[in-house]
């Protein structure tokens, strides 16, 4: 066929696009009536078309993303258990967690370290332990989710004090591989807007660069996570992707891509109406997978208020067997590519976080204005205009803000504490708090419960 079905209709150019729209408001105001402006300051339109197209080139992951199942090590025979099962299931990637030095011969029996993608995310900083347990791997596909920096920003401290944690990083650099992450999650959880959290998890990465040299950054890995805007979140991975390419340039560094790992926003889930828990995160894996992260760890619905149980990992382990399996998302890192909407929102937000790297680093550098309280004091600007949002019902939380269950109980399902702990420890800088919207809020009803 020489002739396709829309080779009969004359092109409609944006200007009689919006001509037409004009017509059928009859009257009402075009900009006030169907543009809405974001925290970012990205001006939303109501259609795009082929001129909005920017054809950037994004370096997306070659295969489609890891399935992963995070396990925390207490002890070390369950954890394997639990990961040789994940395996069976559909996983092909864990996340081990750990608070201590622990047995890696007995978590890892069984496991084909090769074949396995492996993320180690340690709450400690051992050199010694941490290159014994590289050379016994002695894979690829393991990556050390260490982050003295993004240490600093969570909890006010570092692991043992500045000049310690440099010296002991470097050791690790120059004894394993993938060994450097960036802990962009903790922007988000805390309630950066997205073009802060872009810009900062850049300049932190920056910081590693500058001190330990541009040979380090095949080295360098990423930690985001992804809440409820569905569309931005997946031009958001994306951008990070542009901001990253673009700045190994400026190194003239070549052929080295993010690595990126992904898991759903705890920021916006809640105790009541758990249930709704398992949509956000649906929506959320979504934009991960289609803004193309390597790997995916998805949540339980109950994460935040159960202790780890087989239900819950079950069900948030299917959801992504289901979109990658069922849903034909196996192989959907691409798709994106060419969407006028979504390509518009890549480079804008790539160019604002752009914009807010190059005030950090004309300011002395991310670990200066951390030092500072400066990205704190921004993230607690944008947390608090969410929150607002959030009470005034602009951003809406089903079963929480909107639509709520007076009948709905959770005073006697608590098995963890689910709010924003008081440590009353000496930091050296003010931490960077994860905490969710809906806090304030849960704790009023489970007092009158």
């Amino acid at each position: 066929m020489s002739n396709f079905l829309f080779d009969e209709f004359e092109p409609v150019s944006a200007n009689a696009w919006k001509q037409k729209i004009q017509v059928d408001l009859k009257g009402a105001d075009y900009n006030e009536t169907l543009l809405w402006q974001t925290d970012e300051g990205i001006t939303v339109r109501p259609f795009y078309t082929k001129e909005d197209r920017t054809n950037s080139q994004i370096n997306l992951p070659k295969k489609g993303y890891n399935i992963c199942q995070t396990i925390f090590i207490d002890d070390e025979k369950i954890a394997n258990s639990l990961a040789v099962d994940a395996l069976k299931r559909g996983a092909n990637a864990i996340q081990f967690k750990a608070v201590k030095k622990f047995d890696y011969k007995t978590v890892l029996n069984k496991i084909d370290v090769k074949k396995t993608t492996i993320y180690f995310k340690l709450s400690f900083l051992n050199a010694d332990f941490q290159i014994e347990l590289s050379n016994f791997c002695n894979s690829e596909n393991t990556f050390f989710q260490t982050d003295i920096i993004g240490n600093l920003g969570k909890i006010g401290n570092w692991f043992i004090n500045l000049k310690e944690d440099h010296k002991q990083l470097d050791k690790i650099i120059s004894a394993t591989h993938n060994c450097i992450s960036i802990s962009g999650d903790l922007y988000q959880n805390a309630g950066a807007n997205l073009s802060q959290q872009l810009a900062y998890s850049l300049a932190h990465a920056n910081e590693y660069l500058n001190y330990f040299g541009k040979e380090v950054a095949s080295k360098i890995h990423f930690n985001f996570s992804v809440g409820s805007n569905y569309f931005f979140e997946i031009a958001k991975l994306r951008a990070f992707r542009i901001l990253w390419e673009s700045l190994l340039n400026e190194y003239d560094v070549k052929n080295v891509e993010a690595h990126i790992f992904t898991q759903p926003s705890l920021r916006n889930k809640t105790i009541y109406d758990y249930n709704v828990n398992m949509l956000r995160t649906t929506s959320e894996c979504m934009s991960a997978i289609l803004g193309g992260s390597n790997t995916i760890s998805n949540v339980s619905y109950d994460e935040i208020y159960h202790k780890s149980n087989e239900f819950g990992e079950r069900i948030s382990r299917n959801q992504l067997l289901i979109l990658q399996q069922e849903s034909y998302l196996k192989e959907a890192q691409n798709f994106a590519d060419g969407a006028y909407y979504i390509e518009t929102i890549t480079n804008q937000l790539a160019e604002k976080a752009l914009v807010i790297f190059q005030q950090i680093e004309k300011a002395g550098g991310f670990l200066h204005q951390l030092k500072a309280g400066i990205i704190q004091r921004k993230i607690q600007e944008s947390a608090s205009k969410e929150d607002e949002n959030f009470n005034d019902k602009k951003i809406v939380l089903l079963g929480t803000n909107m639509q709520i269950n007076k009948a709905d109980t959770m005073k006697q399902d608590l098995e963890l504490y689910p709010f924003v702990k008081q440590r009353n420890i000496k930091t050296i800088i003010t931490p960077i708090i994860r905490k969710r919207l809906s806090e304030t809020v849960e704790k009023e009803r489970l007092d009158n419960e």
